[in-house]
């Protein structure tokens, strides 16, 4: 078996995904369409010219103003449906989401109908084709920590599907720091903790996001390399690190593949895995972001086992599950 049927085949988990990132241009085209929302675009065409990103600030633009065309439960439930699907066609056994609620609060959309849509569609899933899953709130960094606290509230009353929260959204300028307060208490609340550092922003705040959050993982972590100190700390506590391959180079944190430095961070022993970030911005589900870093980086059978074993071990399965999943792959 080639090493690219391999990564088709083999059994995967995906632990870095936004799942208002899956919305397919033609799917948001259909649902502005039906629920009679404006998006500054004629046709499918001019929204792919629009992905044509220069930052993350860029992209989070085009990506709220997408946003805005989801409305109702069902739009929710066949949103996380589709990408459910395509959990199944690249063999993705289990997925631990991100969503979004302010993006959609904001808008005066209710908390319940976001939540339920997902859910629900999840919970078909793990029913029909046995895709197990969690569900990751997270605030969004560049609003207040006054506006997260809301949002906890809100998490806490669906605590029986929320399994933990993160931090995403603009990072340069809103260190972890600013949401100190915020993660002591979901963390009293019961909720694990996650944070998006290190993509753009510095390596302090991946140390911030560790010491201050207590975070469980690194979402991104690419910057880490620049600080030797904190290698060595994230090899010792095998704190993963969910690397985005194509959103890196979609968002100009690295010009091109073969400049990305995954294959330093797999050599320095960094508990590093592969995932899709926002798939439908940024060019590829799972199996291509694997497919295409392993051709650029040229990375071994073995490189490519590591980096998914990593994920099952980074996963929140347990530890019998992790086992049976981990002598397949």
């Amino acid at each position: 078996m080639n090493i690219v049927e391999f990564i088709k085949k083999v059994p995967k988990t995906e632990l870095h995904l936004h799942i208002e990132g899956t919305l397919e241009p033609d799917h948001m085209f259909k649902l502005a369409k039906k629920n009679n929302i404006f998006i500054p675009f004629k046709n499918i065409k001019e929204v792919k010219e629009a992905y044509n990103f220069s930052n993350l600030e860029s992209f989070l633009k085009i990506y709220y103003e997408g946003s805005k065309v989801l409305i109702k439960e069902e739009d929710f439930f066949d949103l996380t449906w589709a990408y459910a699907l395509k959990c199944k066609e690249d063999n993705i056994v289990h997925t631990e989401i991100f969503f979004d609620p302010q993006t959609h609060t904001n808008r005066g959309i209710n908390f319940e109908i976001v939540i339920n849509g997902i859910y629900k569609a999840l919970q078909k899933a793990n029913k029909e084709f046995g895709l197990s899953f969690k569900i990751i709130m997270c605030f969004l960094r560049h609003l207040s920590e006054k506006s997260g606290f809301e949002m906890l509230d809100h998490a806490i009353v669906h605590k029986d599907k929320i399994f933990g929260v993160g931090l995403d959204s603009s990072e340069i300028g809103n260190p972890p720091s600013k949401f100190q307060k915020l993660f002591k208490k979901s963390i009293e609340k019961g909720f694990l903790t996650f944070a998006h550092a290190g993509e753009e922003g510095p390596p302090e705040y991946i140390w911030d996001s560790i010491n201050l959050l207590n975070v469980k993982r690194i979402d991104h972590g690419v910057q880490c390399l620049h600080d030797k100190i904190l290698v060595e700390k994230l090899c010792k506590d095998k704190t993963p690190l969910t690397v985005c391959p194509l959103s890196n180079i979609k968002l100009r944190v690295f010009n091109k593949l073969k400049e990305h430095n995954l294959k330093k961070m797999l050599d320095k022993k960094l508990m590093v895995m592969v995932n899709s970030d926002d798939p439908a911005y940024f060019g590829g589900y799972l199996n291509k972001n694997l497919i295409e870093i392993q051709s650029a980086l040229n990375l071994s059978i073995d490189d490519i086992k590591t980096l998914i074993i990593n994920s099952f071990k980074a996963s929140f399965l347990t530890e019998e599950k992790k086992m049976e999943w981990i002598s397949k792959v």
